[in-house]
């Protein structure tokens, strides 16, 4: 009787997942994990970078989903994210979280005030 083989199956690095491009982090229920996008410092007529947050109000950002959860159940019905991956949008509060040196934020859904087009 010959012994049975063990298959090894090897998943690349490369490989895509359906939640996003490289994001390690699969939101859950209706949170949604996002990248602010920085705005470079402006550069006065005499060449002096002047900072981004001189000025800055500290309200709503700017930034791109990275990865969304499934949803939130209201009395047993799954209500699907209004939000997809790739989108821009403009949200407030969230938890700052760093993977591989790059900051997120993990919102709900709830602190996405619009989308960007």
């Amino acid at each position: 009787m010959a012994k049975p083989t063990k298959k090894v199956i090897k998943v690349s690095s490369a490989v895509k997942t359906t939640q996003s491009d490289n994001s390690k982090v699969k939101p859950l229920a209706d949170r949604v994990l996002v990248r602010e996008l920085k705005k470079e410092g402006e550069r006065s007529v005499s060449g002096i970078i002047i900072p981004e947050t001189v000025g800055e109000d500290r309200g709503a950002r700017k930034g791109e989903v990275i990865a969304v959860g499934p949803g939130k159940f209201d009395d047993g019905v799954l209500v699907p994210m209004s939000v997809k991956v790739g989108d821009k949008v403009l949200f407030q509060w969230g938890d700052k979280l760093t993977i591989d040196g790059e900051e997120y934020e993990m919102v709900n859904e709830s602190a996405i005030l619009a989308l960007i087009k």
